[in-house]
């Protein structure tokens, strides 16, 4: 699986957009999958250009699950019928689903993070996690491991040749 130099790398095939700092920046408890409520030009938008997910969150009001924060670029080619940008977004989860997230974000320090949005048929999911935030050391041990494993991937391939 190589890359042209400079390319963006994605988490998966089918993915319009990732979230690979949130990895960095959080420790993920779990993961739970939710449709979008999307407008015409957004569902457009997102296939051509994709979003942009580093500062989006997800927060519950009034009983219904929201995604904030999140850029969808305006479609080029509606012009006039834009959407906004930066809207909040309706997100589609069971209501069992959404009380075991309300519950469970009562806890200190846990907040729901958006990871990945893609597209499952013609309906836009994005992927949200349950998360803690790390602090610096934590942060300083994810280096320490990512450099190990990319260290021992590297002897191996020295090892092969």
């Amino acid at each position: 699986m190589s890359m042209a130099k400079g390319g963006k790398k994605k988490a998966a095939p089918g993915d319009v957009a990732s979230n690979r700092q949130a990895s960095f920046r959080f420790e993920f408890l779990d993961k739970v999958e939710a449709g979008m409520v999307l407008l015409g030009t957004e569902v457009k938008a997102l296939r051509t250009t994709g979003a942009q997910l580093k500062d989006g969150y997800a927060a519950i009001h009034d009983g219904e699950l929201w995604l904030h924060n999140v850029h969808i670029p305006p479609y080029a080619p509606a012009s006039r019928d834009n959407h906004d940008p930066e809207r909040a977004r309706k997100l589609l989860v069971s209501r069992r689903e959404l009380d075991r997230l309300g519950g469970r974000i009562q806890e200190k320090g846990l907040t729901l993070v958006p990871t990945r949005v893609y597209f499952r048929g013609p309906f836009a999911k994005v992927e949200i996690a349950l998360a803690r935030g790390k602090d610096r050391f934590d942060k300083r041990e994810s280096i320490r491991e990512r450099e190990t494993k990319r260290d021992m991937q590297r002897a191996l391939r020295e090892a092969n040749r």
